[in-house]
């Protein structure tokens, strides 16, 4: 493509060379640039990619895109000074891959808890609705039928945007895709164009990289300020900041609650573990679905196929039948002592407490739940004691363990987790590093029909200790220890 076509709204300080030459692909990574590339420098929070131009220079890019002039100009190559390289890469992207969003039906679903599950509905919803429909998320990524593994939340704009150009070139005609604080921040989603955004909830998360919760919060409104007035804008009423977030979007403003007045209103009928009897806009409706965390979760998924122009009986008649994305309130039961396990990848307070507190009500008699529980390393290092706290508060019996300790020490994460404990939850503790020991022992503490919650890895395959992802799987470790006890 020529360089002057793909520079389309992009803001740019000075240009030093031609305009005219042909860009055979972008790269951020400088590895990847090859002779005809256009290489973007980003400052990332890690790295600067401002310090491999010289480098890069002697594969002979066709162009270099950055915030800063090198101080030795090399010839036969254009280099181009923006205000924001980061915002810069999003526009490019946008521009080179032929400006997919704008082809495509592009839902965002941003918000602490949810993403995942909502956009996982939906891709399914509108798959039984007959469209071929594309879907990014943490779990996975598919173009129609096709799966893709996803490395991020959301992509960097230059992988996405190719994703967007497959899926268009695919039939797609509907694309749902989770888009997470630190991709808004990072301007990742510069230049794409929304139909539609859905707010779920916010609540503690990301500190260690927003550092402040008004940030963050402020981080979340901006993906809404940014909507066009085509598009729509879903928020949930209940969370205290669903207002707060379309106080400034162009976007038609639409919302839904259990708790108050609403354009999509539910109210939940029956809680169990055979699903959710909800009324959704005064129509009985029986789901697969398990808790008041999903309650919300369907009606976020209601309200935006109703956006989208769905007729509401398909749209409940589908939806009824569907079940949530892995490693969500996942369940299996052991076939000889019929101990519940379940596999979530609440790593958050806030949802470790939705997950044990609709653990606590679908529990019948005296079942005492177990929870094993850990917090990633290399993260926000202030919800360890609140994730402690809740684990010990809501559970009759609870095993600290590692998570993702990365580059940290697994007991000196425990030792966090600890802190935020009183005298009572500590009798209910014990910490055991390993984590299939940890899931061992926590099954060997129940009796039938206990209730044993693995939190915080979820759908994940793998643990990260030093750098080293080891292959590690939740619900396949349950599953082992539930027909070693059965035997």
């Amino acid at each position: 493509m020529v360089l002057q076509e793909i520079l389309y709204k992009v803001r740019i300080r000075s240009v030093h060379g031609k305009l005219d030459v042909d860009v055979k692909n972008l790269q951020i990574d400088s590895r990847k640039v090859e002779r005809g590339s256009a290489f973007i420098a980003i400052k990332g929070t890690h790295t600067d990619g401002h310090q491999f131009i010289e480098a890069v220079t002697a594969v002979r890019p066709a162009v270099i895109i950055c915030e800063q002039m090198p101080s030795v100009l090399k010839e036969n190559i254009t280099y181009i000074q923006v205000e924001d390289s980061a915002a810069a890469s999003g526009l490019l992207a946008h521009n080179f891959f032929g400006q997919p969003s704008e082809k495509l039906k592009l839902i965002g679903v941003t918000g602490t808890n949810g993403k995942t599950t909502i956009v996982t509905l939906l891709y399914k919803l509108f798959s039984s609705l007959g469209f071929t429909c594309g879907m990014l998320s943490t779990v996975q990524n598919h173009i129609g039928d096709r799966i893709l593994p996803a490395t991020h939340t959301t992509p960097d704009p230059v992988s996405l945007n190719e994703l967007l150009s497959e899926m268009v070139k695919a039939g797609c005609t509907h694309v749902f895709m989770e888009t997470s604080s630190h991709a808004i921040h990072q301007h990742r989603i510069e230049g794409l164009y929304y139909t539609g955004g859905i707010f779920s909830n916010i609540t503690h998360d990301h500190l260690d990289y927003h550092k402040t919760f008004d940030e963050y919060i402020r981080v979340k409104k901006s993906f809404f300020d940014g909507l066009s007035s085509a598009a729509f804008a879903l928020t949930n009423a209940d969370d205290k900041r669903g207002d707060v977030m379309l106080q400034n979007t162009m976007a038609s403003k639409y919302s839904y609650s259990l708790k108050t007045a609403a354009d999509f209103k539910g109210k939940i009928l029956e809680n169990n573990l055979t699903g959710l009897v909800m009324l959704v806009n005064d129509q009985e409706v029986h789901f697969r679905l398990i808790g008041e965390f999903n309650a919300y979760n369907l009606l976020a998924v209601y309200g935006a196929a109703i956006c989208l122009g769905e007729e509401k009986a398909e749209i409940l008649r589908n939806l009824s039948v569907l079940s949530g994305a892995e490693g969500r309130f996942d369940y299996i039961i052991s076939q000889k002592e019929k101990i519940v396990g379940i596999v979530d990848y609440a790593h958050t307070p806030d949802a470790l407490e939705n997950v044990l507190g609709t653990i606590r009500k679908l529990r019948k008699n005296d079942e005492r739940i177990i929870t094993v529980v850990g917090c990633g390393g290399d993260r926000d290092k202030t919800k360890r004691p609140i994730m402690g706290e809740v684990a010990c508060r809501l559970s009759d019996q609870v095993v600290f363990t590692s998570d993702n300790p990365r580059s940290e020490e697994a007991d000196a994460i425990l030792k966090d987790m600890e802190t935020g404990l009183n005298s009572a939850a500590r009798r209910k503790f014990v910490a055991i590093v390993d984590r299939r020991e940890a899931i061992k022992t926590a099954v060997n503490f129940s009796k039938t029909s206990d209730i044993v919650l693995i939190a915080g890895k979820g759908h994940e395959k793998y643990q990260e200790i030093r750098g080293v992802k080891y292959p590690f799987d939740d619900k396949s470790v349950l599953r082992e220890t539930f027909e070693l006890l059965s035997k």
